[in-house]
């Protein structure tokens, strides 16, 4: 049965809705970034430009480095708009626009995040690069959808012991990693652990302007939350959004974080510029290796 025009809707070009893309316009590898300007700044270092839009918080650029096809989307911020760019994505590969079928043979992309983050440890400090080993979904967007089988049970049971989370509150699914993608990004300079995906900035993530939150010790125990070699090490907006719609959809997913924070150090980068930068070029570098 076709997909109906009002569940994927087009623009009168025949491009997706939201993305203003059609399937020529996109490469297998994905680079995924918070702000629109960064594009410029990953497209940068690209041998070649083919092709460029934008609209809205959603801008591409797609090019080659080093003889690979990439293109690089801004998704701007939240699990929301990673549901949009996801689903779009997908369809763009997997669905023909055309009878509005799903296509009989099915593409993978890689999709690699390039996001910058806040570490919750100590001991990894700001100026670092960081790989998410799972996301750690605070936010429920992902319940929306049938979810069997993509998140790590026992470590969701630990954490939710840990902390005695809140039944009023989302089911906190940890996601791991794609891993045939991830073992491409893995350095003795690289930090791994847990991250933690809020669906806001302010209370979700624990902070306290006028309204209380339901519960103040929440951040406390996320970062003591420690299960076998696992631990909760940064906290952002995108990372279980991505790992989740990625295996739902049979898609691969990595999320590289520039640390530029340190809450548990109260520390911040003194040039988070130079810090995104170096991480853009180690991942280009690794994900063409």
């Amino acid at each position: 049965m076709s997909i109906k025009e009002s569940e994927l809707i087009l623009n009168k070009d025949g491009s997706v809705y939201h993305l203003n893309l059609k399937p020529e316009h996109i490469a297998n590898n994905i680079i995924l970034v918070g702000d629109p300007d960064r594009v410029k700044k990953v497209a940068k270092h690209f041998d070649s430009i083919e092709f460029s839009t934008e609209k809205r918080e959603f801008k591409t650029i797609t090019g080659y480095y080093k003889k690979t096809k990439i293109s690089v989307i801004s998704t701007g911020i939240g699990p929301d708009n990673i549901d949009i760019v996801l689903n779009e994505l997908d369809a763009l590969v997997n669905i023909d626009l055309k009878s509005r079928l799903t296509k009989n043979t099915l593409t993978k992309l890689n999709i690699v995040r390039i996001g910058t983050s806040g570490s919750l440890q100590a001991d990894i400090p700001i100026n670092s690069f960081l790989l998410s080993s799972h996301g750690l979904d605070l936010n429920g967007m992902l319940q929306t959808y049938k979810i069997d089988d993509i998140s790590d049970l026992e470590i969701e049971e630990a954490f939710i012991e840990h902390t005695n989370w809140s039944e009023k509150k989302p089911y906190p699914l940890i996601i791991p990693l794609s891993y045939s993608l991830g073992t491409k990004f893995v350095s003795d300079e690289i930090y791994q652990g847990i991250t933690a995906t809020a669906g806001g900035f302010y209370g979700p993530q624990g902070r306290v302007l006028r309204l209380e939150l339901q519960d103040p010790e929440l951040n406390e125990k996320i970062d003591s939350f420690q299960f076998k070699k696992h631990r909760v090490t940064n906290l952002e907006m995108e990372t279980s959004a991505i790992y989740g719609l990625a295996k739902l959809l049979g898609h691969h997913a990595v999320s590289m974080n520039a640390i530029i924070a340190n809450r548990a150090n109260g520390t911040f980068s003194k040039n988070p510029a130079k810090v995104i930068e170096e991480l853009i070029k180690y991942t280009l570098d690794k994900l063409v290796d």
